[in-house]
């Protein structure tokens, strides 16, 4: 796989990444379809959106993030990538790991927002 807007040491990476978790390119099923949404002719015209389907587990991937195709080739397979690890890794998988952090983040939010307004309450009434 090349891609001309994508830099070639990501290309190799992303390459190297694939093989150590055991994702094989004769696993992939790989379609263009019609992209949606904005970008006017030239996406009505072109098959731009990339489909790839991993066979052995079934998962499915749909990107349309440029409006070139080799692009969204890359970034499919980046995508199917970081699926394909969470499916493997669970809770342990960077991706999941990152939301975890987030959510406790939204969390402690949360509770410092519910604080202030119970003392906003508590200084009108008095």
């Amino acid at each position: 796989m090349s891609a001309q807007f994508v830099s070639p040491e990501k290309v190799r990476g992303l390459e190297e990444r694939m093989a150590s978790l055991g994702i094989r390119e004769a696993d992939i099923q790989e379609r263009f379809v019609h992209a949606r949404g904005r970008g006017g002719q030239k996406v009505n015209k072109t098959a731009a959106c990339v489909y790839l389907k991993h066979l052995p587990t079934g998962i499915e991937v749909k990107c349309q993030e440029s409006r070139s195709r080799e692009a969204n080739r890359f970034f499919a397979r980046r995508l199917l990538a970081d699926r394909i690890e969470d499916s493997i890794l669970g809770k342990e998988s960077p991706r999941a790991r990152e939301i975890e952090k987030i959510r406790r983040q939204k969390m402690r939010r949360s509770r410092r927002a519910k604080g202030k307004t119970g003392a906003d309450k508590k200084n009108t009434e008095g």
